[in-house]
């Protein structure tokens, strides 16, 4: 065999095995990476520590007292079903404003309207997708539980995906003049997403009722609580605010900031009854102790 015969046989059979992009010149592993992850046969869930937030329980009629523990837990969550991916919230702290070092950091935030607020966190969102197998890419669906700045921290990251959106409450995002603790510069970017208005008491996202954006009004104007049912685990409700500390909901008090009080009683009284009909559990988002206690990505529920 002559030199350059031999020499076309090896690139023939490099090129065969995927070792080099003919096209690009990368090896393989220098060329971007495309492939999406497989879709599961039956839906799952990732829940993503968020980080710990300093809070007073006066602000929910509650004293130290009553509550024990005065930390709230702030979480988001992946639900990977075999026709699509949704984010339900996105935190509290940007991911561009930190960096992880291995141990907890104290991240202290002013708010627009002056307030203060303090964070602990440990790892970024970005982190815990990727630990997970997925990117913001793969995200197919955005749903908020609502607007505030503890929910809302990342999602501009995520307006390549279709916003699930309550007329009243994309209004009030985007309203001349804003109401309550909200950071308008971490979800701007959703302004100009692929939307979705969302119109009915029960949305079903993929079609199969085992993902249902469940209207909840009165913390803000379009508040809304993820229903997710699960092979194994069973069905669950992700609060969004509904609650924070559980002791709201033993010992019936309400925030002292919510937009339509009168919503939110009776939003919890909806809730209530719909737990009873699909036999599902709350999961309060903000219960510190009830979060420490789940499984955290990239382990998942099913």
């Amino acid at each position: 065999m002559t030199r350059t015969r031999a020499l076309t046989v090896i690139a023939a059979t490099v090129v065969a095995c995927g070792f080099i992009d003919v096209v690009s010149g990368l090896s393989r592993t220098d060329a971007p990476q495309d492939r999406r992850p497989t879709p599961p046969t039956s839906v799952r869930l990732y829940v993503f520590d968020g980080g710990t937030l300093e809070s007073d329980p006066a602000r929910y009629r509650l004293t130290k007292e009553d509550v024990g523990t005065t930390q709230l837990s702030v979480a988001a969550y992946l639900i990977v079903h075999p026709k699509g991916v949704l984010l339900w919230d996105t935190a509290a702290v940007p991911d561009e404003v930190w960096s992880p070092t291995g141990s907890p950091i104290q991240q202290r935030l002013v708010l627009p309207d002056g307030q203060e607020r303090q964070v602990t966190i440990r790892t970024t969102l970005k982190a815990q997708l990727a630990a997970s197998g997925y990117a913001a890419r793969d995200v197919t669906h955005l749903a908020l539980s609502h607007y505030h700045w503890d929910h809302t921290a990342n999602a501009n990251a995520f307006a390549g995906a279709t916003w699930l959106v309550r007329q009243n409450e994309r209004e009030a995002m985007f309203a001349d003049k804003l109401a309550g603790t909200v950071t308008p510069k971490t979800y701007g970017a959703l302004k100009n997403s692929k939307t979705t208005i969302v119109s009915e008491d029960e949305h079903d996202v993929f079609g199969d009722r085992t993902v249902i954006l469940k209207s909840a009004a009165g913390h803000t104007p379009g508040h809304q609580v993820l229903y997710v049912k699960l092979a194994k685990t069973g069905g669950v409700v992700l609060s969004g605010d509904l609650y924070h500390y559980p002791q709201e909901r033993t010992m019936n008090r309400l925030p002292t900031f919510e937009f339509n009080e009168e919503q939110t009683r009776a939003a919890r009284t909806a809730v209530d009854e719909f737990l009873v009909r699909t036999k599902a559990q709350l999961w309060i988002q903000h219960d510190f102790g009830a979060h420490a206690k789940l499984k955290k990505a990239p382990e998942y529920y099913e």
